[in-house]
């Protein structure tokens, strides 16, 4: 069976991913920042025996990353999915446009969210690249957002979030070239929809459920000629 490593697993689209994956047979390593406390990811690794491995991990920390990978350093990995994330000390759900408007920077936040949400991912796929570059799949996907796309951006605002989201587009894409020629592997970033979770908030377009179904649709049919592209997780593509 397969193998799917998915970060920010306690919760919204990670959780999902977790709970689908490990229906359809996979062995899934979920990941937390505090797994005791993630009730809804032990109950889903409850529900699916033997092919749920929760373990603590932390994007934003470094060496936590680098424990992780030393532990399984043996695996075999067949996609690696970045899918935590943060749109930093507010509520875009409950804000809207207000949050993160010119003016009210804070920059500290700023560059918290540019840790977790570029720096992660690029941190997670240096150290698991050899678990990656092992399996059969090879795949390395980012959960990016449709506000990263500069072309798409004509309200303004949320300055921190969009840059973040641009920034990990650039690395992807980058990241797709590279690891295509040196280790066979196809790396993407797809944007999940406008999601009922805590980050989307309950007047979102559709829910995590089918978002996930539509993105692992994408995922199992990524290769490295379709790679580095910017996929909507019903199959279409949004301009850069």
């Amino acid at each position: 069976m397969p193998t799917v490593l998915v970060t920010g697993a306690s919760r919204g689209l990670g959780l999902e991913f977790t709970r689908q994956y490990a229906a359809e047979g996979w062995q899934v390593i979920a990941c937390a920042r505090d797994p005791a406390r993630a009730a809804a990811l032990q109950d889903a690794a409850a529900a699916a025996p033997g092919r749920v491995a929760v373990h603590p991990l932390d994007v934003a920390d470094h060496a936590s990353v680098d424990r992780l990978a030393a532990q399984l350093a043996k695996a075999a990995i067949d996609v690696l999915l970045n899918c935590a994330g943060t749109m930093g000390d507010g509520n875009f759900a409950a804000q809207g446009l207000a949050f993160g408007r010119f003016g009210s920077t804070d920059y500290a936040d700023w560059e918290r969210v540019l840790r977790i949400n570029v720096l992660g991912p690029m941190k997670m796929a240096e150290a698991f690249v050899g678990q990656v570059a092992r399996s059969e799949q090879r795949k390395i996907v980012t959960l990016t957002s449709i506000l990263g796309s500069i072309a798409r951006n004509t309200r303004g605002s949320l300055y921190g979030y969009r840059s973040s989201k641009a920034a990990v587009n650039a690395v992807m894409k980058s990241m797709a070239i590279d690891l295509a020629a040196s280790h066979g592997i196809a790396a993407t970033v797809i944007h999940p929809g406008w999601v009922r979770t805590d980050m989307g908030g309950p007047r979102a377009d559709i829910d995590a459920p089918t978002s996930v179904a539509g993105m692992r649709r994408v995922i199992d049919a990524l290769t490295v000629e379709s790679a580095g592209r910017y996929w909507m997780y019903d199959g279409s593509t949004l301009p850069w």
